[in-house]
């Protein structure tokens, strides 16, 4: 009885053993916490993938978006009993004991997928001592994940060569997409892969990899999960170069979205609205030249929303790295609404009230007009449709600089101001004499198309959600935010353009622009239906450019701005104004009203997630696949983004050149895209 009372003993000592050994020692399974970040646009389309802190590449993985048959393979080939097992598989390592001492060599580690995983997190020498802690880790991770985290955990840390960690970063890096389908080649070598990661990376070391994939082939077949067609099919197909991009869009509008973000960022941001205004952005500085920039932003107001953000023209030219929606500059004249409508609230003015344009010195403060004229008694509505200074000086000495800025901070809009006594409002601030970004230009306009209601920007859908449901800070009241609207939409548009109230079916836009002293910025802020747009133009570094004004400069393109947000985001809001001259006025009005009413394309042939046979059939080359689709007007056809062929009567013809996955795309006359991912089978291989 005695030596059963000191095994008792000891039986319990171990077990206080190993739980003080367990809760002093925990396995560091927030290594796998430390992940790139994906910033997709709202509908899910990637924008810009962001590398960890320590450059790899290493997403977090999520099995509900990865292709359950690579999920499935992979635990046939590396761990069959893995869902029922509790870390360690004894049986399996018996037998890997047994096979490796019958062959003299190793065969068969025996590890498990959670073992394998304690290795990722602390990777130690491969001995009897590491495989020893190895399963002490894999019995610590079972006890505090579920079987389902530990995959995750597995398939967001296995190397795949280089700084390419887990499933997602691979399939990026070698196939240029998402790993939620695969082939069974792809399958095969990504199976392979982290077995040798180094030895088989397809970009550098291609025979390697061939011969890796090809022993993981073997092996699926051997076991019936593939048969010998699939099996000579995955063995022969193309390898890959291993030379796709992560994405890498927006750079600015990502970076923002992604801020303090830790996975995954599903932004505000429309891929295809953002791409059409960086390329205007780059278009209207390279017109410019002389190392000026555009700034533009898109911000939807009734969520707040930014649906575009442009933070330089292109990050080649001087000054592009930085983010000039985030810039302070001076405002100009885009302030002068918020002025009157907090005249309007205080009752001292009104649209029609009159002001006097006439010289008038404040203290030391002497403010001029632009054009150095001077019109006597003027309307506050004309005064503000002509940008007319001294009356909105007159404006702001009676309700109070100081006031004025305050309830500019309290928006969400503090003007920084440089320079005065103790750094005071001073009356300068009318006419653009403090420091705002265009970001925050974006918050008071958004405002101005709210009912007056200010609320911060919204980067991701998240904040969007929660922006839209706050009250929010009142501005100005509503009564003045549409009188003041009213006073901007009849303001004389650039050239080439008609007024709104001409233009059918088209709301008007309200807009104001500013240039700063010394032309060193030049703005067009507005409010277009539902979004409202700010449009900066000058130079990083701040030197002047001289002649260069807003209404020249940024106007014109607050204007195409507009149109582009009405095709792309149609149904936030309404129609913006088309370029046109006054006799194609009704014409244009009609082609929107037909526009708008268009559904989108849709594409009959090849329907979605098909698998397509391109080989041989009776010894004889398969046809070509002719593709088919619906939609308002002739659609151009794309096969991975590449224009696709047409035969002699225009119809798309398309013959794959090799087997695999392919994205095949419908666009129509105006922009508006289907696509669909199939797969190809028995195509000739590369």
């Amino acid at each position: 009885m005695i030596w059963l009372k000191r095994l008792a003993i000891a039986f319990a000592a171990l077990l206080v053993a190993a739980f003080a050994l367990d809760r002093i020692f925990p396995p560091p399974i927030e290594r796998g916490d430390t992940v790139s970040i994906m910033v997709t646009d709202r509908d899910g389309r990637p924008l810009r993938a962001i590398p960890t802190p320590d450059n790899y590449w290493r997403f977090h993985a999520d099995l509900d978006e990865i292709d359950p048959v690579f999920i499935e393979a992979l635990l046939e080939v590396e761990d069959q009993r893995f869902w029922s097992h509790g870390g360690v598989d004894w049986m399996g390592m018996v037998r890997a004991v047994t096979s490796s001492a019958r062959a003299g060599r190793i065969v068969s580690g025996g590890s498990t997928i959670t073992m394998q995983t304690a290795r990722l997190l602390e990777p130690r020498p491969r001995n009897i001592g590491s495989k020893l802690i190895e399963m002490f880790r894999a019995h610590q991770i079972e006890a505090r994940l579920t079987k389902r985290e530990i995959l995750e955990l597995y398939l967001t840390l296995t190397p795949y060569g280089g700084n390419i960690e887990g499933i997602r970063a691979a399939s990026w890096r070698y196939f240029g997409r998402e790993p939620d389908r695969l082939s069974d080649d792809q399958i095969a070598l990504l199976i392979a892969l982290p077995q040798s990661p180094e030895v088989r990376r397809p970009d550098l070391r291609p025979k390697g990899a061939d011969a890796g994939r090809k022993t993981i082939v073997s092996k699926l077949e051997r076991l019936g999960y593939l048969d010998a067609a699939r099996a000579e099919e995955a063995r022969t197909s193309s390898m890959p170069t291993g030379a796709y991009a992560f994405p890498a869009r927006a750079w600015h509008a990502t970076t923002r979205a992604a801020f303090e973000a830790s996975t995954d960022v599903t932004s505000t941001i429309d891929a295809q609205l953002q791409k059409e205004m960086e390329a205007l952005a780059l278009e209207h500085a390279k017109e410019f030249g002389n190392g000026t920039q555009v700034a533009i932003l898109v911000v939807n107001i009734p969520t707040r929303g930014v649906r575009a953000a442009v933070g330089s023209a292109s990050r080649d030219l001087p000054g592009g790295w930085l983010d000039l929606t985030a810039q302070a500059r001076s405002p100009g004249s885009t302030l002068k609404p918020f002025i009157y409508a907090m005249a309007f609230d205080d009752g001292s003015a009104a649209p029609d009230t009159r002001i006097a344009d006439l010289p008038k010195r404040f203290a030391s403060y002497q403010p001029d007009n632009f054009d150095r004229m001077f019109r006597g008694d003027v309307r506050i509505s004309d005064a503000l449709q002509h940008s007319l200074n001294v009356p909105a000086v007159l404006a702001l000495d009676r309700i109070g600089p100081e006031r004025f800025a305050a309830t500019l901070a309290l928006a969400g809009a503090p003007p920084r101001i440089h320079g005065g006594a103790d750094n005071q409002a001073g009356l300068a601030l009318a006419l653009g004499g403090a420091g705002m970004t265009a970001r925050e230009l974006a918050v008071i306009y958004s405002a101005l198309g709210d009912g007056g209601r200010a609320k911060p920007l919204a980067w991701t859908v998240e904040d969007e959600k929660r922006i839209q449901a706050a009250r929010g800070f009142r501005l100005m009241s509503a009564d003045s935010a549409e009188k003041i609207q009213r006073i901007l939409k009849d303001a004389p548009t650039p050239e080439g353009r008609m007024p709104g109230r001409l233009t059918a079916n088209a709301p008007q836009i309200a807009f104001k622009t500013g240039t700063s002293y010394g032309f060193r910025d030049a703005w067009a802020a507005g409010v277009s239906g539902d979004h409202a747009i700010i449009v900066w133009v000058g130079r990083a570094d701040g030197a002047p450019r001289p002649g260069a004004t807003g209404r020249d400069t940024a106007l014109p393109i607050l204007f195409e701005v507009a149109d582009r947000a009405t095709y792309h985001l149609g149904g936030e809001g309404g129609a913006g104004t088309r370029l046109m001259t006054k006799q194609a006025a009704d014409a244009q009005g009609a082609l929107q009203r037909f526009e708008r009413g268009r559904p989108a394309p849709q594409i009959l042939f090849p329907p979605k997630d098909a698998e397509l046979w391109s080989g041989e059939v009776n010894g004889e080359a398969s046809r070509p696949f002719v593709l088919a689709g619906r939609g308002e007007g002739a659609l151009s056809w794309y096969i991975d983004g590449e224009p696709c062929p047409t035969d002699d009567a225009g119809l798309p013809v398309w013959t794959p050149t090799r087997s695999g996955f392919y994205r095949v795309s419908a666009v129509d006359p105006v922009g508006r895209e289907a696509s669909v991912l199939v797969r190809v089978i028995g195509a000739p291989t590369g």
